[in-house]
């Protein structure tokens, strides 16, 4: 396992170093668009053909039964429904607060203008399933999506071999009240959610994560402004940084849990010391002998890992805001000192005991996160991201006669003459 290292790159060379591998996408077009143009005109009937054959079943039903969703509970151990529980609560309590209602604000006499949230009605939540049922990323859009007041929440999670959706995912739905779920994946999944079918009604944005296909499928129909997405999506990404006091064992572990995501994660690690990588290679050949399963994902996720040594913290995060990471965690000495100094990222872990494995359960803040660069631009998933604001105004006739001098001079220079007749048609009797 061959690790790419940068000893002291010079700043002209950070821009290649850091970059992101792109996707060709022009092979998968062609591919998605056929399957989003047969959803939005054959409907259930497509479904069903691209269930068959891209997750060999036959589906008879679409939906799942209120049968099958309470069956769940019997298909889980109590120790995941005690899990599910505290993760549950801890996500709650760290989303509640974000619900805050504005003042009414007398901007000039006689002029009141306030904003209000009001959550989007219909919202559709696309949820991976197959070797790794996420079942976490239900409860990190489906709490927010209720606290916003969402009024019309459906799932979509593709079958197993057997036509079942894993009895996690049905049942921590049904724990936070998602009652209509549908075993289609894909981009057959997200079509459906944005054009409708016989059983799926279409919402007006699209959650979650997926892989290349969902990824296309969700830019396409937003690109048609048929609905709208959570944000741009790509593979996993963790950046590390780390001096001589940060213990090697739990840098290499967290390197490692990047790494099983995908082969295509992207991994970086900045330290200010040569010795201490080294240390970080051997830890990392060390641990990896001790997993037996997805062995061959982490290693080619690592080979395209990069290892950069810098002369300062203060270069290290120069560096870091120019990625923008998705997860970035800061484990050095003062780690919330150089954390106040992060302009982009999407989610932050400081120290030796918080590891990014913690906020993608239980830790209570959102795992749905910006990737490829755009935490320059994007928030992570939050309540926010299931409302809309709507502002308000209520004028008296003093506050309208207050402001018309002002809006009659810049409507007029703007060449719009009709705007300050609107005005002026209101105070004409004075």
């Amino acid at each position: 396992m061959d690790i790419q290292v940068y000893i002291h790159p010079p700043f002209k060379t950070w821009k290649s170093i850091i970059k992101r591998s792109i996707r060709d996408v022009s092979r998968l077009s062609d591919l998605v668009l056929p399957i989003i143009n047969n959803v939005k005109l054959y409907g259930d009937l497509a479904l069903k053909s691209y269930t068959k054959k891209y997750d060999h079943v036959n589906l008879k039903h679409i939906q799942i039964s209120e049968e099958e969703i309470n069956e769940s509970s019997k298909n889980i151990s109590d120790c995941l429904k005690k899990s599910i529980e505290v993760a549950h609560e801890n996500i709650q309590s760290f989303h509640k607060p974000q619900i805050q209602k504005e003042s009414k604000i007398e901007v000039s006499p006689g002029v009141i203008c306030w904003r209000k949230s009001v959550p989007i009605e219909k919202v559709g939540l696309y949820i991976p399933g197959g070797s790794s049922p996420l079942l976490s990323t239900v409860l990190m859009l489906g709490i927010p999506s209720n606290l916003a007041g969402c009024e019309d929440i459906i799932l979509c999670s593709p079958p197993n071999k057997n036509g079942k959706i894993h009895p996690s995912i049905l049942y921590t739905a049904k724990y936070i009240g998602i009652k209509r779920i549908y075993k289609i994946g894909g981009a057959q999944a997200i079509a459906a959610m944005a054009y409708g079918t016989e059983s799926v009604s279409s919402v007006y944005k699209i959650f979650g994560p997926g892989n290349s296909y969902v990824t296309l499928a969700k830019q396409i129909v937003a690109q048609k402004r048929i609905v709208s997405i959570d944000m741009p999506a790509g593979p996993s990404e963790v950046v590390i940084l780390a001096d001589e006091t940060a213990n090697p064992e739990y840098v290499a572990s967290d390197l490692i849990s990047q790494s099983e995501h995908d082969p295509e994660s992207y991994i970086l690690l900045i330290t200010i010391s040569i010795s201490w990588m080294e240390k970080i290679k051997k830890e990392l050949k060390k641990q990896l002998t001790s997993f037996s399963t997805r062995q061959n994902i982490m290693k080619k996720s690592l080979e395209r890992s990069k290892m950069i040594v810098l002369s300062s913290l203060e270069e290290s995060i120069h560096l870091i805001n120019q990625v923008a990471p998705e997860h970035l965690i800061i484990n050095c000495h003062n780690a919330s000192y150089w954390g106040d100094k992060i302009k982009n990222a999407g989610s932050v872990f400081l120290g030796n005991y918080s590891p990014v494995s913690v906020g993608d359960y239980a830790s209570g803040t959102n795992h749905v996160l910006p990737t490829y660069g755009y935490a320059k631009s994007y928030s992570g998933v939050s309540v926010d991201s299931f409302i809309k604001k709507i502002t308000f105004q209520k004028i008296t006739k003093k506050g309208l006669r207050g402001l018309s001098k002002c809006v009659g001079e810049l409507s007029l220079t703007e060449g719009l003459i009709a705007h300050k007749k609107s005005i002026d048609i209101r105070l004409k009797n004075e």
